[in-house]
């Protein structure tokens, strides 16, 4: 074994364990900022030490099982190189005696506290020695075993879980109903806040014992303590909560109260006024037991019994150690952060320091939503996000972001900025991370991003959690920031200088801050761990990709749909084939950021049709994919514990951590042996996939195959049985040495985990098309820069034909499958085609299914999969616009039509040629006529001025006869047909027959009544509405010719007067008029006929001595 371990060191070549050490503060030690609250009313904090307080507040425990030796193990064989090895190890993890720090800090603690004004006698003596006896423990106890034994808690799975009502704050609506109806107010000062709303199922209990534990509360519903009811809580520094610096987060506990509490209860609130977002769960004995409002907490969302008791009626629940894992899961499921303080020794231990010992505890470990345990972590990822905006814009009016996110479970923090218009950029940020919670300073940000937060913050099934941090208190300076890095070594797993992934950012200061904000949040909860082995990576909303804001992510259904939230009828499900977690989370990032370089997208698809054309090769990568754990996270998992050895040290927690840290590594271990097997497969074997090592990026796989032989054989000889092992003394220093080598070796390994992910969504891509049911095909794209920009060139420019295009996951009512369609945008080298289409039909005819089925189309193909089509020919598309269904903001104040003209404005303030836009029924909002009006103007400037390819529907009819002629419009409409009702055709009473099938022209009407009758309207109301439409249409038809014919005398006045003006200038001038303007000669020489009678003789004199020369006859 000894020769084992000398192998391993030789063969990577440890560094010495000065360089190896990862010493820093303790996370505990900087909680609190250094200046406290203080008046001249109040009086002057005691800072006499603490009674002494003789005996022990627990019932003896057994004892545990020693974790580390008193000295290293010894190594034979002279190898100093293992020895100092264990020896470096062993002082991270050498026992120091905490006593004497813990009262020393408890005296700070009760210094930084001020005094309220003096309350009555009877206040006082109630507040004196409030926390249960240890025989009230007992009791309580048992009655939670019984009622534990006697009441089977289920809480369904499609409850709709509301976030946290945090201990400090207080409900917003009652959460005995577990419904929020509306979205709240971001300057509200009470609490963190969580937009959406939710509900939960009550247990069965509830019906046996509820009324009287109802009835047993309500004797006591408020705190006895003083200075813990709203009317008197204050934070650390004496402010109240109507004061803008309030921190939420602390409590001011006046001294003399901590003096008359218990050893046990000056240990809680110690701890629990600093941390009043948390609930706090304090081990006593074999149980952990929640106190006043947390109990309020426990009784309300886990069903757990309250009691009345002790000295002073202290309010507490409880639950056996066996059932806290499964209490904090639940917990934070709901949206709270949860927090454990350990006992750091047995009651013997305790004792054999002295007979008035107590037993020393501590906060150890915090859960959040964002840092989820083993127990909870799904398959998505779950983000913290940090978000900082600028104080000044740039010239044109846009907004600077800087911003910093992390995944816990992966081990990655990740930093950018955004240059932002219109809230367009964040959106596509909070859409593509999806955090679960938001960090950002109280009134650092604008009203703008607050209503975006709101907006996006209610999107999809998982809420978000916005939470507000104290001015100037997390969010520090961007040169404090590097400081505190530098000095506390954080992003030490970062493979080169933490500073490079800020490299590509717009502004580097706003990105520190937003880091600092994260990094001082998650060193206070006491992640600083998961600091100092983080890896630091930089992140682009929008780099060399295909665009899509927040709003079109949305519109489009990419990742929830707009009827539930849920994944359901999204295009994320219907690309989902992914075996592994990690495979379907590169899987999400892809769909955020569709390449757009020809050759990239190439590459892909050339490994797509591998797949497909040798179809073993997928059954064979299916067989590997099946057998791999998560590596992305069980790496994370694995790194994070470097140099993390406190929780080891804990009396009953030590052993269970000890056992998970060993099985996680083994799993790691075992899994990339797999996965290294799978790539060495598609190596060797010429499958004839091209493109393969180009896409995967496949390692250098020799000497990781080797390295990684070295730690299987230690695996085996040290743990043999890794997923249940029997713990002994020695395998502490053991494991700690394997897992320092092996993240040294952290970036070869991600290599390898980023290589299988990619390989897994390849192969997703083949399986979507092996199994539709309709008929797809290889996109061809034309190089980007094929084709020319010159304006004056109708025969150059983007492209977009689809032949037989249908949605890939929508289903007709029928069973048959939608109908295939033919779009065609844009002149290619075959063919010529406009590049807007005009688009009417009736309603529910399909018009915005055509619309999306283009869009998902395009993303599919610059995904590099295969498109539902037969052909699919077309140039990069750049941005995606999309102004799709009718929506409000009611709590922003924004209403149908302001939505609709504030999403068409980013679409003509950002579009390009290449862009790809998207309206429908634009205008619907407004007025008739000014809807009509809007409508024409916006389509008529994409028309003309951007030139995009561009899918307008609309029910303004008359839009198609003003562009009936135009060159760079075709008019297209969703044909429908006619039935007689039950099968009598007297009366003229008729069914509409939806076909799906774009058909060229435009539709005649909107053919709204036979929906309305459909849609169960009673007839003689429909009756009515169709005898007035007839009468309106007479009457408007008449005003808008006569209008019309107004408007048309002007402008062709106008064109005219130009055109007189290119007459005296030449043929040459002329052309170029008319190609400018999607003019033909047919055109042009109707306005000459239009205007002749008001100067013939000189008119004529001018064309024939001007034009005769070039062949062309003009006679009036």
């Amino acid at each position: 074994m000894q020769q084992r371990q000398t192998s391993i060191l030789a063969f990577l070549r440890k560094p010495s364990a000065e360089n190896r050490r990862c010493d820093g503060p303790s996370p505990f030690s900087d909680v609190l900022p250094g200046r406290h609250f203080g008046s001249t009313g109040a009086e002057k904090p005691s800072d006499e030490p603490f009674p002494e307080i003789r005996g022990t507040d627990t019932p003896p425990e057994k004892p545990c099982c020693q974790v580390f030796t008193e000295v290293a193990p010894e190594i034979k064989g002279g190898d100093s190189r293992g020895a100092n090895t264990f020896s470096s190890i062993m002082r991270k993890f050498v026992k120091e005696d905490k006593s004497e720090g813990f009262r020393k800090g408890n005296q700070e603690g009760s210094g930084s506290f001020i005094r309220h004004s003096k309350s009555n006698s009877a206040e006082k003596s109630r507040v004196r020695n409030e926390m249960p006896s240890d025989e009230h423990s007992e009791t309580h106890t048992s009655i939670f075993k019984e009622k534990c034994d006697e009441t089977n808690l289920h809480f369904g799975p499609d409850s709709d879980v509301l976030g946290p009502e945090t201990p400090a704050t207080r409900p917003l609506v009652p959460h005995f109903k577990r419904v929020q109806e509306g979205l709240t107010d971001f300057n509200d000062k009470q609490g963190s806040l969580l937009v959406g709303s939710g509900k939960r199922l009550k247990s069965d209990f509830d019906s046996v014992v509820g009324k009287h534990i109802q009835g047993e509360v309500c004797e006591s519903a408020s705190s006895k303590f003083d200075w813990l009811n709203p009317s008197n809580i204050r934070d650390a520094n004496g402010r109240r909560p109507s004061d803008p610096l309030y921190d939420r987060r602390t409590l001011y506990i006046p001294p003399d109260a901590l003096k008359k509490m218990s050893a046990s209860q000056r240990q809680y609130w110690s701890v629990k006024c600093q941390y009043m977002d948390l609930v706090l769960f304090f081990k006593v004995g074999k149980f952990y037991e929640l106190y006043e409002l947390d109990a309020e907490i426990g009784q309300r969302e886990l069903d757990w019994k309250m009691t009345i008791s002790g000295v002073g009626k202290c309010r507490q629940v409880g639950i056996s150690e066996a059932g806290i894992d499964d209490a904090v899961l639940k917990l934070t499921a709901r949206g709270y952060k949860v927090g454990r303080m350990e006992q750091l020794e047995t009651s013997e231990q305790a004792k054999a320091r002295g007979a008035t010992s107590v037993i020393q505890r501590t906060l150890v470990s915090v859960s959040t939503p964002c840092t989820p345990i083993d127990g909870s972590i799904g398959l998505e990822a779950v983000h913290l996000l940090a978000l900082k905006e600028g104080n000044c814009g740039s010239r044109n009016g846009s907004t600077i972001y800087g911003f910093a996110f992390l995944d816990y479970a992966a081990l990655k923090f990740w930093v950018g900025s955004i240059c932002d218009e219109n809230s367009a950029a964040l959106g596509a940020l909070l859409m593509q991370v999806s955090p679960r919670e938001i960090i950002y300073e109280r009134s650092g940000l604008s009203k703008e991003t607050h209503m975006t937060l709101t907006k996006y913050a209610s999107a999809g099934s998982m809420k978000t959690q916005l939470t507000p941090t104290t001015p100037s208190a997390d969010f520090l300076e961007a040169s404090e920031i590097m400081k505190l890095i530098n000095s506390r070594g954080y992003f030490k797993g970062s493979s080169c200088s933490w500073s490079s992934a800020f490299d590509y950012s717009v502004n580097h200061d706003l990105v520190l801050c937003a880091l600092g904000g994260l990094i001082c949040h998650l060193s206070r909860l006491m992640f600083d761990d998961t600091l100092r082995n983080g890896e630091l990576l930089p992140y682009h909303v929008y780099r060399n990709c295909l665009r899509m804001d927040g709003q079109t992510l949305l519109n489009l259904e990419i990742f929830s749909n707009n009827i539930d939230g849920s994944l359901s009828g999204t295009l994320f499900k219907h690309l989902d084939h992914c075996i592994t977690a990690s495979g379907k989370r590169l899987l999400r990032r892809w769909i955020c950021h569709p390449l757009k370089d020809v050759t990239d997208i190439n590459h892909r698809l050339n490994i797509v049709d591998g797949f497909i054309k040798h179809s073993g090769i997928i059954s064979i990568i299916v067989g590997y994919l099946h057998r791999l754990p998560d590596l992305e996270r069980l790496l994370g998992r694995v790194r994070s514990t470097v140099g993390s050895s406190s929780t080891l040290l804990l009396p009953f927690v030590g052993e269970r951590v000890l056992k998970q840290r060993v099985k996680a590594f083994g799993s790691l271990v075992k899994g990339l042996r797999i996965g290294i097997d799978l790539l060495n497969a598609l190596e060797k074997e010429d499958h004839g996939i091209i493109s393969l090592s180009k896409v995967v990026n496949l390692p250098t796989l020799s000497g990781l195959d080797e390295l990684l032989h070295q730690f299987e054989v230690a695996l085996d000889d040290d743990f043999p049985r890794y997923q249940d092992h029997n713990v002994k003394d020695s395998d502490a220093e053991t494991l700690a040495v394997l897992v320092e080598l092996f993240s040294g070796k952290a970036t070869e390994w991600s290599y390898i985990i980023n290589a299988l992910n990619r390989i897994d969504v390849l192969q997703s891509f083949a399986t979507v098309t092996v199994s539709s049911c309709r008929p797809t095909s290889r996109p061809i794209f034309s190089e980007a820069n094929s084709y020319s920009t010159n304006l004056h060139q109708d025969d150059a420019g983007p492209i977009l034909h689809m032949k037989g295009l249908w949605h890939p996951y929508a289903v007709a009512d029928d069973g048959n499958g939608l109908v295939p369609n033919d779009i065609y945008l844009g002149e290619g080298s075959m063919a010529r085609h406009p590049r807007a289409l005009l688009l009417t039909g009736p309603n529910m005819g399909g018009k915005s299914t055509l619309l999306r089925a283009t869009c998902l189309a395009v993303i599919l193909a610059q995904l590099g999969c295969y498109v539902p089509c037969e052909v699919c020919l077309l140039s990069p598309v750049d941005t995606i616009f999309t102004r799709l269904g009718a929506t409000d903001r009611i709590m922003s104040g924004e209403s149908t039509f302001f939505v609709e003209c504030s999403e068409t404005a980013s679409v003509l303030r950002n579009a390009t040629k290449d862009s790809l836009v998207l309206l429908d029924e634009l205008g619907r909002g407004t007025s008739t006529f000014d809807g009509y009006a809007i409508a024409y103007s916006v389509f008529r400037h994409l028309v003309e001025k951007v030139c995009c390819r561009l899918l307008f529907a609309t029910h303004y009819h008359p839009l198609t006869k003003e562009f009936a002629s135009h060159p760079r419009v075709s008019l297209q409409h969703m044909a429908c047909a006619f039935r007689p009702r039950d099968g009598i055709s007297s009366n003229g009473d008729k069914d509409i027959i939806f076909l799906y099938k774009l058909a060229a022209g435009a539709c005649p009407e909107s053919y709204g009544l036979q929906v309305a009758l459909m849609a169960g309207l009673p007839r003689s109301v429909v009756e009515a509405a169709g005898s007035a439409s007839q009468k309106m249409k007479l009457t408007i038809s008449q005003n808008f010719k006569c209008i019309r014919y107004v408007a048309l005398f002007v402008a062709r006045s106008q064109e005219f007067l130009q055109i007189q003006h290119l007459l005296n200038k030449g043929y040459t001038e002329m052309h170029v008029y008319i190609l400018q303007h999607g003019r033909s000669y047919v055109q042009f020489f109707s306005v000459l006929y239009s205007f002749h009678h008001r100067n013939r003789s000189s008119f004529l004199i001018v064309w024939s001595s001007r034009y005769q020369n070039h062949g062309l006859a003009f006679r009036i």
